[in-house]
């Protein structure tokens, strides 16, 4: 009702419904940016290219450089360019030997390249060196990977992301969109409820981060 008012009220304003529709979307969108999250950041691809192209430009004056050579790597893996990413990263092995952030991000390209056995150990060898690496995020990647091939274990490494995020909405709602995957309902609608029950315990502070979460899971567990 709120959005239908505010629609017409910017009609009348610039008399074009187009503008109106316009103006009201952009409005939407900074709103949610402030206050939910739920739509993503229009800003931040052209961030990411730029610190790609500032990069490039650091290890051309350095090539010594390997925390500018781990990052862009990193970076050239957020735009699916794994290959590049592969072979920066494996130029820089051995100053990352007892990296964990090294070796899940190795593993990440690895598998997105096909290279599954060698990718999963990577992985898995990064999280024995701590195993709270990238918030567990590693453990949703092997899920995701494993899910049309292996079940168990997909739901294995679902269940070792949950015990690292207990008490996040975030992770419940990522373990519920895997078990719905799964074709795992039930647990899908718990995992869901449990990342709604969470956002409401939170303390206030914490309610920003994770309110995008729990309205994912609201409408998630409607369906």
């Amino acid at each position: 009702m709120i959005k239908i008012f505010g629609f017409f009220l910017l009609f009348q304003l610039f008399g074009n419904p187009f503008i109106a529709l316009i103006i009201l979307l952009v409005i939407l969108y900074f709103l949610d940016r402030r206050y939910v999250g739920l739509f993503p950041s229009i800003s931040k691809p052209f961030r990411r290219s730029r610190q790609i192209s500032r990069l490039r430009t650091t290890i051309s004056l350095n090539p010594n450089d390997v925390s500018s050579k781990f990052e862009l790597a990193r970076l050239l893996s957020e735009r699916k360019r794994y290959s590049e990413a592969k072979e920066l990263l494996t130029g820089i092995a051995d100053r990352y030997e007892q990296s964990a952030e090294y070796w899940v991000e190795l593993g990440f390209v690895n598998l997105k390249l096909g290279l599954l056995p060698e990718g999963e150990a990577q992985m898995l060898q990064g999280l024995e060196i701590n195993r709270r690496a990238q918030y567990g995020q590693p453990y949703l990647r092997l899920a995701e990977t494993f899910r049309g091939i292996d079940q168990d274990k997909a739901l294995y490494y679902v269940g070792q992301f949950q015990e690292i995020q207990s008490s996040s909405s975030e992770a419940y709602y990522l373990a519920g969109s895997m078990y719905k995957i799964l074709g795992r309902d039930a647990d899908a609608k718990q995992a869901f409820a449990e990342s709604i029950a969470i956002y409401r315990s939170l303390p206030k502070y914490k309610k920003r981060q994770e309110r995008g979460w729990a309205l994912r899971s609201y409408f998630a567990k409607l369906r």
